[in-house]
C-alpha cells in the first residue's frame, strides 16, 4: 500500500498543551482534533515517520540516526511544564541510512547526525498525533538554501520510502509571519491560502512560490514552508489537495495531502 505525503502546521510552540492565552483558549482545538485523527485517516499504519521541519537547516540533506533522540525545546517565554513534555517514540537508526543512500544517490548533499534530537516541528504535533508515541520516527533537515528544486529533487529521491511503509511529513505553517497575525493579514492569508492550494496540483507552480500573491508576507523567510516541497517531490506526480483549513490568530492556515 502506497502511503500518501502530507504538509501540516506545526501550531505555535507547544500551544497543544497549555492554556492558550495569546487569543481565543480554543483557537488551536480544531487543528489538534484533525492531528488527532491524522494517523487513522491513513490507508494503513505507517511503519515509520519521516518528518521535515521547519526547525533544522543544514548544509546538506542530514538525517537524525539516533536510536533514542533526545527532544529541542526550541521555544522561548511559554509555561515551565511545557519544557518538560516527553515524547519517548524510538527513532530508526536503520531507515536513516536508507534515507542518506536515496538522497546520495540522486546526487544530493546527504548526511547523517547520530546526536540530534527532535526539534518542536516533530514532537509537538506527533505528541497530539501519535500519543502512544510507537511508531518509530526520524527526522530530515532542511537544505540551508531552502532552494524549492532543490527541495523537490529530494522529496523525488524519497518516494520509494512510500512504498516501504514510511510516512513523510513536512512540518511548518502555511502561513508564517511573526509580524503577520493580526486582522491586517486576515484578507491577505486567504489569498494565499487561496493560491497555494491550487499550487499543489503543480510542482512546478510551488516552485515558483515567491510570484504568489502576499508570498513574502506569508513567508518573510520560508524555512516554515519549504517542508511543502519535499512532501510534493515525493508524491511522484500525485496531485495535492487541501485537507485542513482554519483560521487563527487572524490568519488562514492549511495542511495538504499528496496521494
Amino acid at each position: 500500500m502506497r502511503l500518501p505525503t502530507l504538509f501540516i502546521p506545526h501550531g505555535a510552540g507547544p500551544c497543544f498543551f497549555m492554556d492558550w492565552a495569546r487569543g481565543p483558549a480554543d483557537a488551536w482545538d480544531k487543528t489538534a482534533d484533525w492531528l488527532g485523527g491524522l494517523i487513522a485517516a491513513l490507508p494503513e499504519r505507517p511503519k515509520a515517520i519521516l518528518v521535515v521541519s521547519g526547525h533544522w537547516e543544514a548544509e546538506a540533506f542530514t538525517v537524525g540516526s539516533s536510536a533514542r533522540p533526545e527532544l529541542i525545546y526550541d521555544y522561548y517565554g511559554f509555561p515551565e511544564h511545557t519544557y518538560r513534555l516527553r515524547f519517548d517514540a524510538p527513532g530508526a537508526p536503520a531507515l536513516a541510512g536508507r534515507v542518506r543512500e536515496l538522497l546520495a544517490g540522486a546526487g544530493l548533499p546527504a548526511a547523517e547526525d547520530p546526536t540530534r534530537g527532535w526539534d518542536h516541528g516533530v514532537f509537538v504535533p506527533l505528541k497530539v498525533a501519535l500519543p502512544e508515541a510507537d511508531i518509530p520516527v526520524l527526522q530530515l533537515s532542511l537544505q540551508a538554501s531552502l532552494d524549492p528544486a532543490l527541495h523537490l529533487a529530494a522529496g523525488r529521491a524519497l518516494a520509494p520510502l512510500r512504498d516501504e511503509g514510511v510516512l513523510i511529513l513536512g512540518s511548518g505553517m502555511s502561513w508564517h509571519n511573526m509580524r503577520g497575525f493580526s486582522p491586517a493579514f486576515t484578507e491577505r492569508s486567504r489569498t494565499f491560502d487561496a493560491w497555494l492550494t491550487e499550487a499543489v496540483a503543480d510542482p512546478a507552480a510551488l516552485a515558483r512560490w515567491a510570484a504568489a500573491p502576499h508570498a513574502r508576507e506569508a513567508h518573510p523567510r520560508e524555512e516554515h514552508l519549504a517542508p511543502i516541497f519535499l512532501a510534493a517531490g515525493a508524491a511522484s506526480g500525485d496531485p495535492g489537495r487541501k485537507v485542513f483549513g482554519d483560521e487563527i490568530m487572524d490568519v488562514a492556515i492549511s495542511a495538504y495531502q499528496f496521494g
